[in-house]
């Protein structure tokens, strides 16, 4: 513990010396019940008089931050006795809103960026959840990727814990080459950047694209986290609904005519939220007119080995003849969220810059990860664990869809998933789904409320339903709730304006 004072400051020393306690006491460096050092020993250590940090104990004290045992000593208080200071020095602190860039837009990433932290459980049952679009952990290979990850440590450690090329680990980006092949994309390895998850990859490119008022144009509904990326950097975006046959062409066309967006944001397969996936025909339509306005597009690719039903199209990227594309890869939904692993191709001119902005971001992706990855998918074990995991997946979309199809009262419709992890389910109108949502936790239910991934308001009698995480025991009941709460918010619908949000996972 160190306490300093300054004899020439205008504040008394008692107070310096309390001040910088109660901020010991509040960061957590002096917990509870802690006995704080003898008033002698401190005058001591400090040189000051022996009542000076007598009177500041006392301070302490008589604000419930401490208390005294006579014979005993003084002793940190509970923490919910514990008062808020002003500020962390001896002093109060600066107005950190004045100090914030005037440029940044993180002011309009809203309370929608945060996530659900702690979910309530119905009384006699457990919360089932379709508020989060991530892979079941309980499908992880977690022990074998242990081994790989052991092995790597022993074959590679000395040079993987070093600083490493922002690029990433050579073998690594040559599998992705050879993957992606798979998939209809030819990239060359020096073509493929190694990034910390698409999050990450998304950031660079609004870095090295906009500049404040650019215009972007983004399917709606759309992923909730490209929305704020991009508004941060102080884009405009321009909306372009989704129809049955993915992005509506004929609206893309008009907005192109009356605007020059610096970028298109889109995802083809999977969609987020709605698990559409864009026809071949829109796809090369889609390209057509991007190469005629030549916007860049920024493709947020879902892994096709996660998809449903008939093989997907290929990638926008792989029908690229314009080098227009920049395409956005991921582990995430085929292995761990937790790697932050993921990857971007792009031409090369752009890919240039792609990587100075990242090694002014994090100077590399971990080396560690990256062989431990790569090591992991060239054992074959990859599509071992997709051979394991793709059929539950599988099987959980087709339960949710049948219990949607029984449960559900009329008028609630919702899209079909071709692949990822979610549906779209649309409510009456006279519905908000946002106040609907606390109704739904009391019975045990969650959902992603609609309107979180639209860009300017609307969506607001949507709701996403993600399938990924819940088994398949649990999906039936879990919808039985759901139409519960929608026949009695039918019964007596939810008034539109302003309500409590409650927060969901924005995966």
């Amino acid at each position: 513990m160190e306490i300093r004072i300054d004899r020439s400051a205008p504040v008394p020393l008692p107070r310096q010396i309390r001040l910088q306690l109660e901020r010991l006491i509040r960061e957590g460096i002096l917990g509870p019940g802690v006995k704080l050092p003898a008033s002698r020993e401190l005058a001591q250590d400090l040189g000051v008089n022996r009542t000076t940090v007598t009177l500041a104990y006392e301070e302490l004290v008589s604000e419930g931050i401490a208390r005294a045992h006579v014979g005993q000593g003084t002793f940190v208080a509970a923490p919910e006795a514990t008062p808020q200071a002003s500020g962390p020095g001896l002093l109060p602190g600066p107005d950190w809103s004045g100090l914030f860039s005037k440029g940044s837009q993180l002011a309009a990433v809203d309370g929608r960026r945060r996530e659900l932290s702690s979910q309530p459980v119905r009384p006699g049952g457990e919360l089932i959840s379709f508020a989060g679009g991530m892979p079941d952990s309980g499908l992880f290979p977690t022990e074998a990727f242990r081994r790989v990850l052991n092995r790597v440590i022993r074959a590679e450690g000395p040079e993987l814990l070093q600083y490493y090329p922002v690029g990433g680990y050579p073998p690594l980006r040559q599998f992705l080459s050879r993957y992606l092949l798979g998939f209809g994309v030819e990239a060359r390895p020096e073509e493929i950047l190694i990034v910390n998850g698409s999050q990450q990859g998304l950031d660079l490119i609004a870095r090295v694209l906009l500049d404040p008022g650019d215009f972007v144009a983004m399917e709606e509904p759309s992923y909730p986290r490209a929305i704020q990326v991009f508004r941060a950097f102080g884009a405009q975006l321009l909306p372009i609904p989704l129809g049955s046959d993915g992005l509506r062409l004929d609206l893309l066309e008009r907005l192109l005519g009356r605007h020059a967006p610096k970028l298109l944001y889109c995802q083809p397969s999977a969609h987020n939220p709605t698990g559409l996936t864009m026809s071949p025909g829109a796809r090369r339509g889609l390209l057509e007119l991007a190469g005629r306005h030549r916007v860049p597009v920024v493709e947020d690719g879902f892994d096709g080995s996660l998809c449903f039903g008939e093989r997907p199209p290929g990638p926008l990227k792989a029908g690229d003849g314009s080098g227009l594309v920049i395409c956005i890869g991921t582990f995430s939904k085929i292995l761990f969220p937790g790697l932050r692993l993921g990857w971007l191709v792009a031409p090369a001119a752009v890919l240039e810059r792609l990587e100075l902005a990242k090694q002014l971001s994090d100077i590399h992706t971990s080396p560690l990860i990256q062989a431990a990855v790569f090591h992991f998918c060239q054992r074959r074990l990859l599509e071992r664990h997709l051979t394991r995991c793709a059929p539950e997946y599988s099987r959980r979309r087709v339960i949710l869809l049948r219990a949607l199809e029984s449960r559900m009262p009329a008028g609630v419709t919702w899209t079909e998933p071709r692949g990822g992890f979610s549906l779209l389910l649309a409510l009456p109108e006279e519905i908000d789904a946002a106040a609907l949502l606390p109704r739904a936790l009391d019975h045990g239910v969650a959902f992603t409320p609609g309107s979180v991934f639209f860009v300017d308001g609307g969506g607001e009698s949507t709701l996403r339903l993600s399938f990924s995480t819940i088994s398949t025991q649990r999906i039936d009941e879990g919808i039985k709730r759901l139409a519960d709460v929608v026949r009695q918010a039918l019964s007596r619908p939810t008034r539109r304006g302003p309500v409590e949000r409650s927060t969901v996972p924005l995966v």
